[in-house]
């Protein structure tokens, strides 16, 4: 059944092909723009509409962007697309961004009378696929009400978590950074098991069946243990990028946040030696060459 709203979909990375995907085969007419054209063609295979530009996303009912960090999203607060923008229009923004670019991104988008909300995601690629995302959501009421049709396409389920978008950006910098910090963990901690002539694999198998069940551990356990960080669900650069959001946005209200440093460097190492591209469980890497395994 075809939906009446109108979409315009910005950002065709793994998880935006994904999703954007999700919601031409739900009826949605929907109009897609990505800086490379490749992800474009494919979408268009299936069925959405090409915009030859932002402006041309922007003219939509509803655009949802999936970007990966604060200067991709830079482009969609310029007044002049703004301005320019179809009359009522809500823009969902579903990167994971900075708690500064959120409140700006909220203010631009109220002077040109436009709606704005905040809707991370938790959720790798093929989660994303099976359109069973955990949605952190945060915006006025009535957007939200108006968007949930299509986020329910999307997730599995939609928290909402305030009237102020900034709010979801901030409690997905904090998800981010209990992931990061369950990672750095299994990473030292199957170094050591390996260092004195145990299998990794088996520590993670006992705690995965046992103190810590659940995708995080059993998931990034599993890449530790078989040293297996291709194809990246989330590269370690976009995790040293979110830790370091996490930080600032701790600083910002005077929050110390200690593992976040030692998780910041461990990235750094990872990325200055050349893993930067590879899951961000090659923190596994950086834990074995301190422990002079590697």
């Amino acid at each position: 059944m075809t939906q009446e709203l109108t979409v315009g979909f910005v950002g065709l990375g793994a998880m935006g092909r994904a999703m954007a995907g999700n919601l031409v085969r739900a009826g949605y007419r929907v109009r897609v723009w990505n800086r490379s054209p490749a992800p474009v063609a494919e979408l268009t295979a299936q069925g959405a509409d090409a915009a030859g530009d932002l402006r041309g996303a922007f003219d939509a009912d509803v655009v949802v962007s999936m970007l990966a960090d604060d200067p991709a999203v830079e482009p969609m607060l310029d007044p002049a697309l703004l301005a320019t923008a179809r009359p009522g229009l809500v823009h969902v923004n579903m990167a994971t961004v900075s708690v500064d670019l959120a409140r700006r991104a909220a203010a631009a988008h109220a002077d040109h009378g436009l709606g704005y909300v905040a809707a991370p995601v938790l959720g790798r690629p093929p989660v994303a696929e099976a359109g069973q995302l955990a949605i952190l959501a945060a915006g006025q009421s009535a957007l939200l009400d108006r968007v949930d049709p299509l986020l329910a396409v999307l997730g599995r389920r939609t928290w909402r978590l305030g009237d102020e978008p900034y709010i979801a950006n901030t409690h997905k910098l904090a998800a981010n950074y209990l992931i990061a910090c369950a990672i750095g963990a299994m990473a030292e901690a199957a170094a050591l098991v390996d260092a004195v002539g145990g299998r990794s694999a088996d520590l993670i198998g006992v705690i995965t069946d046992s103190i810590l069940p659940g995708p995080v551990h059993s998931g990034y356990g599993a890449m530790i243990a078989e040293r297996r960080y291709e194809p990246a669900g989330f590269r370690a650069v976009l995790g040293l990028k979110d830790v370091n959001l996490a930080l600032t946005a701790g600083g910002e209200v005077n929050v110390p946040l200690p593992l976040g440093g030692v998780l910041r460097d461990a990235l750094l190492d990872a990325v200055a030696h050349g893993d930067g591209d590879r899951d961000w469980a090659a923190l596994a890497e950086v834990a074995r060459r301190h422990a002079g395994l590697a």
